[in-house]
Formats: structure tokens, C-alpha cells, sequence
């Protein structure tokens, strides 16, 4: 994307060149792999041996999100055809604030993503195998979301949509045109003003079938005079079309060509872009600008100076401020300006290494997003609310206490929501170290929030979780939270509410313990300290326990969550009788926010339509053979909207073994298994669909829907 003016031209070519090879390298890397394998066995095979087909987006695999790459893809409308299509559809709703799903009236940040050409371990639907795979998690600083890369149509991977919707956040494909042969397809596509019209409904189609929020427009080709009103038409037509379809979408254009047809980047809104500008939603500027631009463009963009992007370029390539550990100088000047920003190519982080490791860079580097322009999303803002603060990747998985899978993984649909964790990378000013643990068996998912350091004495440490906008109501709100610890190590919720006053009001949902005692220690450090009223170990999940408390607050918001550790009595000296500090462990699984104190009532299993399609078996060594089958279900009675998440097991059933396998999980109805190994003894393969509802609650496998299928049914080709 993104080209320069004048001298520096040259570099974002050479940049762009780079990302569109290496965006073809990864999305055809597989096959590469097979051709590799397939010659260096060459010895072994005939020659008469066929090669391996090309991709077929028909044929049933391991579903994959792809862009489009002509104007005849889009204008056929093939990609509906696809086997791949129902998958990608996003199943998160954006999660909106009361007053709709309007963008706040303020400055806002646009982050456009650009890593390594897009589509690399993100393009795997059901999860890929790279625990160390790139994704953000700072979602509470970001406003909208834009997947990037050098094809003509760029789809957003459902795993970005439905984390994004998750946290409140707006995600736009892009579709860009570009050199020669982007030329070509400009030439096409402004034919006539009803080739721009009928391009425009066939993306409007896309974005609304795949329940994303819009369009970046990027035309980076020269045109002459005459095209410019069928250019016109186009935008105008696609935003008048989204916002029909979907009044929240957005449609942004991005500085490129000029109302004239020449190909050259303003750096700033001004009368050879405006006219795009009004007829869409927002201007995405180009990142070479001076000081000065970002208030000249307030100040032609009036009214709708939110809807001016500044550009920068993480990789700092001519960008005010320099980018990479700098990029929050250019953020102060756009912030001052109030106008928005464009962040471009965040995965700068990932793509260059920076040390120690890309955990705690990319948190340094958002954390100084975060100083310059504060938190753009709060959470939760309605119940219920759960998180189990997974990213989305990790080196195991867990369901409800138990590890279910050792494989190492990736899924950015599995991201739960993120905690507002600081991380001012000096560990030393803190006595407790606040970490993502991925190595350690989490509670549910792949990941938890550990804390581990030193406490003297009385002393606890409070560090920030969530910052919400919940109004509380006159029913109780219910919060539990699992918890591994040491044996004199507890971990508290500090709960920040507000009421009508304004006026601030702490309350402790203690850990267990002695009431008189953590009463008489807090109350002079919290307006209310309240003991949770359950505190449950569990027998299937040894060293976890759930905590469970209750507030009633009406007509307070609460405002902020807070993680309290603390020691369970503090440790005196023999020899002095003064305090000493002692080693504080502990780690927080999962927290949920509810109102309703009843344990959910999952569907019975008959309510399942559960069954296959597209099955296929091969032979496997030593008598064994290989399934693949596109698992499908459907709730026939009840709302289905309820289930957000679905874990899929086999059971590879050998007389009266069964031995439950976890395969991996679903967002969508449908779950598709390749090449499943089946040894010759096994008689019966059980595929398990286990519900879990919006409180991270799971169904108990035995209750859950199932297919069953024989294998001796199976006909080899």
C-alpha cells in the first residue's frame, strides 16, 4: 500500500514489492512444500506419478480464507460458490454502545494491519498450528480495523472479525488497484457509470455476507479526466449501498489519485481529494505529511474532522516522527490537531524482531499508543460478561480446569476479551510481575494472567484489569473468577463504580479467608470489602478454585476491575519481630460477570440436527485408514446465538474403549476434519459437538450433540 510523494517514492515500492511476493509465498507455501517433498522422493515414484492439482476453492479442505484477485472473480460472484465460504462468515456481532453503532464523535485510531501481505497464519479458519502466530490484543485503543493486502479484494479473516466485534471495533477489507495491471482493471471497472455501480454492489455483497463492516478504497493508479465521474460514482454508490445494507458500515478512502486523475498523494485533506472525501465516510491521508497538516485538514474538513485519518508508518519510512519506537510523536501532533489516525503495518514489531520477544514489544509498544491517546474502548458495558484472557494462541488448551490438547495452536477467533494490562517494561518498580502465561496449564483456553513477586507485610498490590461503562441495576451482579495460588497467597477483585454524583466508590470482593480479620485490614484502603459467599474447589481441576461474589449497587456504573494480591497474614521475623517480605504466587484463570446466580440449561442433544457431508476415507498404513468429513449442525428448537463457541471431539470407539480426542474449535455450524487417522481396530468413530454458552460455560461432553459413523461403512476409492 501506501506509496510516497517525491523522494521517497522509491522505498514504499521496493516495500510493496516485498510484501506482495511474500504475501504469495505464504498463501501458495504449502504447495511449494508438497512439490519439495514430492521431488525428493522422486526416486521412489513413478514418473508417470501425476502433480498435485491446483487449488480449487470448489473442492472440499481445510477451509482457508483467500482474497479475490481479478474483476472477474468479483463480478462472477464465484467466491459464494466456494467451499470455503460458509466458514468465513464472521458470527460476532459488533458489540455497540447504547447510543447505536455510530463512531464516537471524537479523535479516533484506525489501525491498518499489513503483515507480511496478509493472509499467513491467519488464513487457516479453523486455527493453524504456530504458537508464536502474530496478533493484537490491545483492541481497547483501537477503533477500526483494516486488513490489508496487495490483491484486488482483500476478505478479513473471520478470526480478525470476530475478535474485533468482540471488543467494539469496526473491520474493513480493502480493495486496492495498483501498477499496470491495476490500470488495466481502473479502465474496466469506470467503464460506465453502471460497471462502477455493479462493482460496487458486488463488494457491498461480499462485506454484508461476511458480516464485516466496509471498505478501504485504494486507487493507486493514474486516470485521465473523463473516468474520474464513474470513479465517483463508484464510491458514492458502494458507500450509498453499504449504508443501506448496514447503516454502521464505513467506506474510506485513501489518498491516492487526485479529483484530476493524477496519481499523487496530498499528505493532507485539500480540494484534489475532498470531492472523494464527501462521498464516503472518512480519508485515510498518506504519511509523509508536515507538522502543519493535520490542523489544515481539520480546518477543511470542518464538521467531520473525525473522519480525517492521519497516516503513519510503523516502519517509519518518510513518516512525521519517525514510526517504529517513535511512532507516538506523530500520534501527540494528530491528537493535539483533533483529527483521527491511520496506524499502518503495526506488525512492525513482529516482522523485525524487536527483543527481548514479541510478548513484551508489541506490549511497550502499544502502552506508548496508549499514553499519547488514551483508551478508545471500555468493557464490559453489558453482561454477561466472561473473559478467560486468552489471545488466541498457546502451547496447550483447557476446558473448565483440564487440558484437553498438548498440540501447540493458533485461533485469533478464540481471543477472549483482553485485559487493560500495563506494562511499563521496568519490572523493578513493581513488587509483583504481571505476565500472560501461556507455558503454564491454563484454566480454559491457552493462556492466563500470573502474578508473582515479593509482598512485606501488610502490603498489597493493585493492578488494572478491565475499564468498563456497566450500569448497574437493581438486580445483583454476580462475579466468580478461578484462581491457582500458594498456599498464603490470595487474589482479590477491586471493583471502581461511580454514581450519579460522580463520585467514586471502592469496593473489595475479597479473596477467602478470615471476614474480621480482611475486613478490619482493608476498610481503611476500600469503601465496602465484601467475602465471597462460595468458594468451591474443583475435583476436576486440582490446585483451581472459583470464587464467588455478589454486589448490589443500584444506579452506579461500574467503572473499573481491578486485580488485588495480598498475602493471608503477614510474616514477622523470630529475631526483630518486623515484617519480612515473602514470595507471593498466584494465577487468575477466568472472570465472569453475570446476573443471573442459576447454573445455565444447555439444549438437550436431541434439539441437534448433527451430521456429515462430503465424506471421504483413503487407506493408511498397516490396515489403518484416513477420514475426512465436513461436520454440520443446527439448534432446530432454541436460539442458537446463545452458543457463540462450539469444542469438537472424536471418540475413536474400539469395543467398549472410548477415548475422547480433541480436534479443535468452531465459531460457525460446521467443522471440517482432514484426513483423521483411524487405526484398524476401531469400529465406530462418535463426533462430539460441546456447547459453550456466552458465560464460558461448557456442556458436559456425555449431554452434548454427536454424529456417529461406521467405519466399516467407509469405501476406499
Amino acid at each position: 500500500m501506501l506509496s510516497l510523494a517525491g523522494a521517497y517514492i522509491r522505498a514504499p515500492i521496493l516495500h510493496r514489492h516485498r510484501h506482495a511476493l511474500r504475501s504469495l509465498r505464504n498463501f501458495f507455501e504449502p504447495l511449494l512444500n508438497h512439490f519439495s517433498r514430492m521431488n525428493q522422493s522422486q526416486s521412489n515414484s513413478s514418473d508417470s506419478d501425476p502433480p498435485p492439482p491446483p487449488f480449487n476453492p470448489n473442492e472440499p479442505a481445510i477451509p482457508i480464507s483467500y482474497p479475490l484477485k481479478t474483476l472477474e472473480e468479483l463480478e462472477s460472484k464465484s467466491y459464494f460458490e466456494s467451499f470455503h465460504f460458509p466458514f468465513n462468515k464472521s458470527t460476532v456481532k459488533l458489540k455497540s454502545d447504547a447510543d447505536g453503532d455510530a463512531l464516537p464523535r471524537r479523535p479516533r485510531i484506525l489501525v491498518c494491519h499489513d503483515m507480511q501481505g496478509g493472509y499467513v497464519d491467519d488464513k487457516w479458519v479453523q486455527g493453524g498450528s504456530n504458537p508464536d502466530a502474530y496478533a493484537i490484543w490491545h483492541w481497547h485503543l483501537i477503533d477500526v480495523f483494516v486488513y490489508f493486502s496487495h490483491n484486488l479484494v482483500t476478505l478479513p479473516p473471520p478470526s480478525w472479525t470476530n475478535t474485533a466485534h468482540k471488543h467494539g471495533v469496526k473491520v474493513l477489507g480493502t480493495f486496492i488497484m495498483e501498477w499496470d495491471e491495476g490500470k488495466a482493471m481502473a479502465d474496466k471497472l469506470l467503464a460506465t457509470k453502471e460497471s462502477a455501480q455493479m462493482y460496487a454492489e458486488r463488494l457491498r455483497e461480499l462485506a454484508i455476507a461476511l458480516r464485516f463492516d466496509g471498505w478501504l478504497i485504494n486507487m493507486e493508479v493514474k486516470l485521465v479526466a473523463r473516468q474520474i465521474p464513474n470513479l465517483q460514482e463508484f464510491v458514492s454508490h458502494l458507500t450509498r449501498t453499504m449504508h443501506s445494507s448496514l447503516p454502521a458500515s464505513l467506506v474510506i478512502w485513501y489518498d491516492s489519485v487526485t479529483v484530476d486523475g493524477s496519481l499523487k498523494w496530498q499528505n493532507q485533506l485539500n480540494e484534489n481529494n475532498k470531492p472523494f472525501f464527501d462521498l464516503c465516510d472518512g480519508i485515510f491521508v498518506n504519511y509523509t505529511w508536515k507538522e502543519t497538516f493535520p490542523k489544515d485538514s481539520a480546518v477543511v474538513a470542518g464538521e467531520r474532522k473525525f473522519d480525517v485519518y492521519m497516516g503513519i508508518d510503523v516502519f517509519g519510512r518518510g513518516t512525521y516522527g519517525g514510526g517504529e519506537w517513535t511512532a507516538n510523536v506523530a500520534l501527540d501532533v494528530i491528537k493535539k490537531s483533533d483529527v483521527s489516525a491511520a496506524i499502518f503495518a503495526p506488525g512492525w514489531v513482529y516482522e523485525t524482531k524487536q527483543p527481548p520477544d514479541f510478548q513484551s514489544a508489541q506490549n511497550r509498544w502499544w502502552d506508548l499508543v496508549e499514553e499519547s491517546w488514551q483508551v478508545s474502548q471500555k468493557y464490559p458495558k453489558m453482561l454477561p460478561f466472561y473473559s478467560n484472557f486468552d489471545q488466541g494462541h498457546g502451547y496447550h488448551f483447557s476446558v473448565d480446569g483440564g487440558q484437553v490438547s498438548g498440540v501447540p495452536w493458533n485461533n485469533i477467533s478464540s481471543q477472549s476479551f483482553q485485559p487493560f494490562l500495563k506494562f511499563s517494561g521496568d519490572s523493578s518498580k513493581d513488587p509483583i510481575k504481571v505476565t500472560m502465561n501461556f507455558e503454564e496449564a491454563s484454566f480454559s483456553g491457552g493462556g492466563n494472567i500470573t502474578f508473582g513477586g515479593t509482598l512485606e507485610g501488610d502490603a498489597f498490590f493493585t493492578t488494572r484489569l478491565f475499564l468498563g461503562e456497566l450500569a448497574l441495576g437493581d438486580v445483583p451482579v454476580h462475579f466468580a473468577y478461578s484462581v491457582k495460588s500458594n498456599g498464603s497467597s490470595l487474589l482479590g477483585l477491586s471493583l471502581e463504580l461511580t454514581n450519579a454524583t460522580q463520585r467514586k466508590k471502592s469496593v473489595l470482593l475479597a479473596s477467602w479467608g478470615n471476614t474480621l480479620h480482611t475486613k478490619s485490614r482493608f476498610s481503611s484502603h476500600f469503601d465496602t470489602v465484601i467475602m465471597p459467599h462460595q468458594v468451591t474447589k474443583l475435583e476436576t481441576a486440582p490446585g483451581w478454585i472459583k470464587q464467588h461474589s455478589s454486589i448490589a449497587m443500584e444506579g452506579s456504573v461500574l467503572t473499573g476491575i481491578y486485580a488485588v494480591c495480598y498475602m493471608s497474614k503477614p510474616v514477622r521475623d523470630d529475631a526483630s519481630l518486623g515484617l519480612v517480605q515473602s514470595e507471593y504466587y498466584a494465577v487468575l484463570g477466568d472472570l465472569l460477570v453475570h446476573q443471573s446466580s442459576e447454573n445455565p440449561n444447555f439444549p438437550p442433544s436431541k434439539s441437534w440436527l448433527v451430521y456429515g457431508k462430503y465424506i471421504k476415507w483413503s487407506s493408511g498404513s498397516e490396515g489403518s485408514k484416513k477420514l475426512s468429513i465436513k461436520l454440520i449442525w443446527k439448534l432446530e428448537d432454541g436460539d442458537a446465538s446463545l452458543f457463540p463457541n462450539y469444542n469438537i471431539y472424536v471418540q475413536k470407539q474400539e469395543n467398549a474403549a472410548e477415548v475422547a480426542e480433541y480436534l479443535g474449535a468452531a465459531t460457525v455450524e460446521a467443522f471440517y476434519v482432514s484426513d483423521l487417522l483411524v487405526p484398524s481396530a476401531i469400529s465406530s468413530l462418535k463426533f462430539i459437538i460441546q456447547v459453550c454458552d456466552l458465560n464460558g460455560t461448557i456442556q458436559k461432553l456425555e449431554d452434548s450433540p454427536y454424529h456417529e459413523l461406521q467405519v466399516d461403512d467407509g469405501k476406499l476409492p
